[in-house]
This record gives structure tokens, C-alpha cells and sequence, in this order.
């Protein structure tokens, strides 16, 4: 199958009236944990019979780090997914679900396939995130490390309250604050996620502006889960 260029006229041709790829009653039905931080977890929310088809077609990535959708390649079948990602559906359930409102802000997608021995450090997200959501495609997930941790503290990856394998259709979304710290022990290979971040237009526009003055080493220090 041909892989397509990421385009905002792709996103909109192949988006669906209705939200098809993602099990938004399993999110209406998951309980919001408040301990470290405000978070849900939803093991099956890209819908199982979906998943070949999204595997199939993701982004051809070759290094480690987070790229934006423009700069990617994808075939129809994850140009959909990340259509319904974006649905008005999917927001205003993460809103519901938070008690935040989303309405006047926009959402940042990037993409990443590859994890490197410099990934999975304790970090917060950025400030100008409001909410972040993780949705992860791997087929399955065998290995201890690479496991995402939300933890008590930025000190022990081992003082954890929660542990998230970073299986097919499996999503976790939480509120950034200055002590929602997270992290993973490091792993080299593959690790497909992909992270859609709530933003404030204004901080957004500012943030990726001094994102793009850092190095590339800083830059992917930013983008770890």
C-alpha cells in the first residue's frame, strides 16, 4: 500500500462521521485516580479489530524521538485513527472525564516509533499542556522496561502508583501539573505511541517556538512517555 504524506487535507478526507477505531464507552466507563495525580488508563480503547490495519499502516520512522504528523508518512488506516482522535468526541469525553474545559484549545500530535537508552527519564510535560493522552500500538509487550511508571516522586522510578504496558489499543491520558511525574526504565527498540497533548493556543504557538531554538537532544528530552 502506498504510504501517504501527512496533510490537514488527509486528516480531513479520511475522517468518519462517527468515531469507529476507538472505544469511547470503555473511556466513559473508567474511573478517574486521583493518586499521585488526576489520570485514567483504558487497556482496549483502540478497538481490536482495528489494530492490523493501523499496525500495517503506521509512520515508516527509522530513529528514536517524537516527529510531528507533517513530516510523516502513513498509510489510510492510521491517517483514520488519528482522524477520530481529533473528533469533538474524543475532547469533550477527556473534558467530562477531567473537569476541564477544552473547548478554546487545540491539540498537538506527534508520533513515535523507536526508543533509545536516553528515553523513559522522570520528567512533568511541558506547561502549556493541559491534558496529555498516550494511545500505544505495539502488538504486544513482553519486556519489564519501557513500561510507563506514574509516580510519587521525580526521584525513584521505583516509587510508582501505577504501571502502564505499553500494549496495542492501550491509552492513558492525565493532567499536567508540576508533580505529574512520569517515566519508564529504558529500552532500545521499538515502542510505537502516539501522544495528542490538549494545548492553549497562546502557550502552544510560544512553546513550539522556543522548542524549535533548542537541540535535538533537548528537544527530545521534552517528549519521553
Amino acid at each position: 500500500m502506498q504510504a501517504l504524506k501527512a496533510t490537514v487535507e488527509d486528516h480531513q478526507r479520511f475522517a468518519a462521521p462517527n468515531v469507529t477505531s476507538l472505544d469511547l464507552g470503555a473511556l466513559e466507563a473508567t474511573a478517574l485516580q486521583r493518586d499521585p495525580f488526576d489520570f485514567i488508563v483504558v487497556p482496549e480503547f483502540v478497538r481490536h479489530d482495528t489494530l492490523d490495519a493501523i499496525i500495517r499502516d503506521y509512520p515508516d520512522i527509522t530513529g528514536a524521538g517524537n516527529f510531528k504528523l507533517e513530516k510523516l508518512n502513513y498509510g489510510p488506516a492510521f491517517a483514520a485513527l488519528i482522524a477520530e482522535l481529533g473528533q469533538p468526541a474524543v475532547r469533550n469525553q477527556i473534558a467530562e472525564k477531567f473537569d476541564v474545559d477544552l473547548t478554546d484549545c487545540r491539540h498537538s500530535v506527534t508520533v513515535r516509533r523507536y526508543s533509545d537508552q536516553t528515553d523513559g527519564r522522570i520528567h512533568v510535560d511541558h506547561p502549556s499542556k493541559i491534558i496529555t493522552m498516550l494511545v500505544y500500538i505495539n502488538e504486544s509487550w513482553d519486556s519489564g522496561e519501557g513500561r510507563l511508571r506514574l509516580l510519587r516522586n521525580d526521584k525513584d522510578i521505583e516509587d510508582y502508583v501505577a504501571e502502564v504496558p505499553p500494549n496495542a489499543g492501550t491509552m492513558i491520558a492525565f493532567r499536567r501539573s508540576d508533580t505529574s511525574f512520569h517515566g519508564y526504565k529504558p529500552f532500545i527498540g521499538e515502542r510505537r505511541m502516539i501522544q495528542m497533548a490538549w494545548v492553549r493556543e497562546n502557550t502552544l504557538t510560544r512553546y513550539e517556538r522556543s522548542l524549535s531554538r533548542l537541540s535535538k537532544p533537548l528537544r527530545r528530552l521534552l517528549n519521553m512517555s
